[in-house]
């Protein structure tokens, strides 16, 4: 009798299991059918669309910082634009896990959407902007792809650990570890007052040091080693609110 209690509470346990997987059980269906050009599409949740948002905003800042590069060093107008670019990507990246509980749809291809669109918008596109503002030395160059790698090994490490680290009794991981890469918004900001300041190309914070030299870089491009560092720490564990 306590066999076929168990094999009951077991086949009302597999019958929930399978009720909460049937979403990403769909879409991988979805994403593995080949009868259609657009099939892909049908297998995005909305939560997922909300991602592709932040992106987007992403992708425009790296190609509002370009435009700056192309056009004369005096005209702010585009790099203003790259900088505000990342605060709404910031806001989008809030608000698709907001979307994703709302409809109560998650999925592993939303994972990934997301980390790759947070290097996007907050490793990708923070570098490119220091480069347009001045940044444009070799070893600057080497330096900010450092950062930027730090960034892509964060979200790697996120993805792979994100299931065995803590939790709270909502399901939530109780703490990053690491600085989250969308904190690099705090460099963006700080590069935002340099240009209000008019700090850019020759003007950059603390000049540039060994110049002349195959060597020479500005310092300044330390505040993004450095903040690479944090993200990549292991032994940094940060609340989560």
């Amino acid at each position: 009798m306590s066999r076929r209690t168990n094999a009951a509470n077991g086949g009302d346990k597999e019958t929930t299991d399978s009720a909460k997987e049937a979403p990403q059980q769909k879409q991988a269906r979805l994403l593995a059918e080949d009868n259609g050009h657009f099939s892909m599409i049908r297998a995005l949740h909305l939560a997922d669309l909300v991602t592709e948002l932040n992106g987007f905003c992403g992708v425009m800042s790296v190609f509002s910082a370009m435009r700056y590069c192309l056009g004369s060093p005096n005209e702010y107008q585009n790099l203003w634009a790259a900088l505000a670019f990342m605060p709404f990507g910031l806001f989008f990246d809030f608000m698709d896990g907001r979307v994703a509980r709302w409809r109560k749809k998650s999925s592993l291809m939303g994972q990934e959407l997301d980390s790759l669109a947070d290097l996007v918008s907050f490793g990708i596109s923070p570098a490119a902007t220091a480069f347009a503002i001045g940044l444009r030395t070799p070893v600057d160059h080497l330096l900010l792809t450092f950062f930027v790698l730090c960034g892509l090994t964060r979200l790697a490490r996120f993805n792979v650990t994100v299931s065995t680290l803590p939790k709270d009794a909502s399901g939530k991981s109780k703490f990053f570890e690491g600085t989250p890469i969308p904190t690099s918004l705090s460099i963006a900001a700080l590069m935002a007052y340099w240009v209000s300041q008019g700090w850019v190309q020759e003007n950059v914070p603390l000049g540039m040091v060994l110049q002349g030299t195959p060597l020479e870089f500005h310092p300044i491009v330390f505040l993004f080693v450095g903040h690479g560092c944090l993200m990549v720490s292991k032994t940094l564990h940060i609340p989560k609110p």
